[in-house]
């Protein structure tokens, strides 16, 4: 049976768990984490798909983070799981992120032409292939949800069903019809607080929920895994919307200034750098505390939170 967990990873997932005592080690271990992550994912995609097969694969392999799958492995470790086990929700995940940045750089949507400095996926294979790639991906995913052996079908159901939320109306899709809604208005806090928690948040409170879910978390470590996710999943925004003024095009991988451009509602439009910059501060604060119940064994999440807070692209 197909595991390319074990296949490609495991030499490498023997080390970064030795090095994982220390502080220093979190960067490797997000880094290896992510690496492990990238190398596995091709192995998910859609066989004998064509030209749409190529243009989702130059797309989900075209770099990134990996933080949400990263987070999705992460709380499933800390609550007991084996994160090879995961492997399938992370794919899936991670397909329908990619699916949703496909769709976000069409001319219809925000237009860029860059995607992690590299030509959008619609300036490569055209935009019918774009969207299209897009749509294979999403399905995709949730092939790897229902398909997921290594999971029993009462969480495969469940997972099907809380990734539907999070990319759907309620979650992800919602969030950029508010986004595309609020273009060119001013808008109040509140709004803008309910449309990144669509839009930006409700997949990384999936990650954080799925990994609980693969792992059989209790309610009380659910219930710690969505305050920690609420509170990433504004910052990471935060971090995004000051990072498109302060930032620089070649870390970025993406034109700086497109929101100002888009003429998009933002924290830095609505509270100014400075303040958007202590809000920041904030969340970060409320992340590590939805994590004191865990001691010591959440330090590479405590860690991931200060990542996200001093990211630069």
């Amino acid at each position: 049976m197909l595991d390319p967990w074990n296949d490609v990873c495991r030499d490498t997932a023997c080390r970064v768990q030795a090095e994982a005592s220390s502080a220093s080690a979190y960067p490797a271990q997000f880094s290896a984490e992510a690496e492990r992550i990238s190398l596995a994912l091709p192995a998910f995609l859609p066989v004998d798909a064509g030209a749409v097969g190529d243009a989702a694969a130059y797309s989900l392999q075209n770099g990134g983070k990996r933080i949400r799958p990263v987070l999705l492995l992460a709380w499933c470790r800390l609550c007991g799981g084996a994160p090879e086990a995961a492997l399938p929700f992370a794919a899936a995940l991670e397909m329908i992120h990619t699916y949703s940045l496909i769709h976000d750089d069409l001319p219809c949507m925000d237009d860029d032409d860059l995607r992690r400095g590299k030509p959008s996926c619609h300036k490569a294979f055209g935009e019918a292939t774009a969207l299209l790639a897009g749509d294979a991906l999403l399905t995709q995913a949730f092939a790897l949800v229902a398909g997921a052996e290594s999971q029993p079908p009462a969480v495969r159901c469940a997972a099907a069903a809380l990734l539907a939320r999070a990319a759907g109306a309620q979650g992800m899709i919602g969030g950029q019809m508010l986004d595309l809604a609020f273009e060119g208005r001013t808008v109040e806090r509140a709004q803008l607080e309910e449309m990144n928690r669509k839009k930006t948040g409700a997949l990384l409170e999936a990650a954080c929920l799925l990994g609980c879910l693969a792992a059989g978390a209790d309610a009380a470590q659910e219930a710690a895994a969505g305050r920690y996710a609420d509170a990433i999943g504004l910052l990471f925004q935060l971090t995004d919307d000051i990072l498109d003024v302060a930032g620089e095009t070649a870390a970025l991988g993406k034109p700086v200034g497109s929101d100002a451009a888009n003429g998009k509602s933002t924290w830095v439009t609505l509270l100014g750098l400075e303040g958007a910059r202590q809000l920041a501060k904030t969340l970060h604060a409320q992340a590590t505390e939805a994590l004191a119940g865990f001691g010591a064994d959440a330090d590479f999440l405590r860690w991931l939170a200060g990542y996200i807070l001093a990211r630069e692209s």
